[in-house]
């Protein structure tokens, strides 16, 4: 896939010096999610450009690929431009074969979607309140690194899937207030795509605090109410304040489905764009 390299730099500044960073195989696949989300469709995405032999590149010079090509636009047009072009538009065929729908799920709960590029705003009136949240489906890609196949095992079976778990905002505003009580969430390793396993939450709060309704940007003078280290009984209150307005594990899980959806088709959008930029 074209994004793997990033993935995995972004895979080892996560890990930190927990761990090291395995050698990258020729047989690179896409990274894969923290486990898998029901009904989610994972996009596979060809990297077969980053293996291929390095020989011939050689100097800047020296690259016979060089050899400038006129279409008549003016820019700079190359055999390696020509061959990048035809993979991106095969590329781009088999992202759409793998694609679901041309439209995007929807959340259930009465929650209307606003989208603008790679951010996407769910709202809900209800009983005096009004609920927001709000992601980007930046960098929402967890980076997974693939096990080695099992003997006898296809590589098909093997594929792992991409999904997107996105942090995202939770701002609950009581429309007689000018406050509105904010809530920074995000979906930890290890319990994405645990599905029924247990009752646990399959997202968690990272901080709280409140903000005022009236301005675009929050105060960074407003306290922020860190959970890593705060008591389990308000921890577990403030989860059901959230679940009391919609937010809870069916919420979760819809949000996944949606936020993957999403960035499945900006994906298929950059590519596009990359290939009519490439061939001017």
């Amino acid at each position: 896939m074209l994004r793997l390299l990033s993935r995995v730099v972004a895979a080892s500044s996560r890990l930190g010096p927990r761990a090291a960073l395995p050698p990258l195989p020729c047989t690179l696949r896409p990274a894969a999610a923290r486990g898998a989300t029901p009904e989610i469709g994972g996009p596979t995405r060809s990297v077969w450009l980053l293996c291929s032999s390095a020989s011939g590149r050689g100097p800047l010079g020296a690259n016979p690929r060089l050899s400038g090509l006129s279409c008549g636009c003016g820019a700079l047009h190359t055999e390696g431009d020509k061959a990048f072009a035809q993979f991106l538009t095969d590329e781009i065929k088999e992202e759409k074969k793998i694609q679901k729908s041309s439209t995007l799920p929807k959340m259930s709960g009465g929650w209307e979607i606003g989208l603008n590029g790679t951010e996407a705003k769910l709202v809900r009136k209800v009983d005096g309140e009004k609920v927001a949240v709000s992601f980007n489906i930046n960098n929402s890609i967890p980076p997974t690194m693939e096990e080695e196949p099992q003997e006898g095992q296809k590589d098909a079976e093997n594929e792992p899937e991409i999904i997107s778990t996105p942090n995202f905002v939770v701002e609950v505003t009581k429309l007689s207030n000018n406050q509105s009580l904010v809530f920074d969430c995000h979906y930890p390793e290890d319990e994405v795509g645990r599905g029924d396993e247990d009752d646990s939450d399959i997202f968690a709060i990272r901080e709280v605090s409140f903000q005022p309704t009236a301005e675009d940007d929050w105060k960074d003078t407003s306290y922020n109410l860190n959970t890593d280290s705060l008591d389990w009984a308000l921890y577990d209150h403030l989860m059901d304040f959230l679940a009391d307005r919609g937010i809870d594990n069916t919420f979760a899980d819809e949000l996944v489905e949606l936020s993957t959806a999403l960035e499945h088709q900006e994906y298929i959008k950059f590519l596009e764009n990359l290939n009519s930029f490439i061939k001017c």
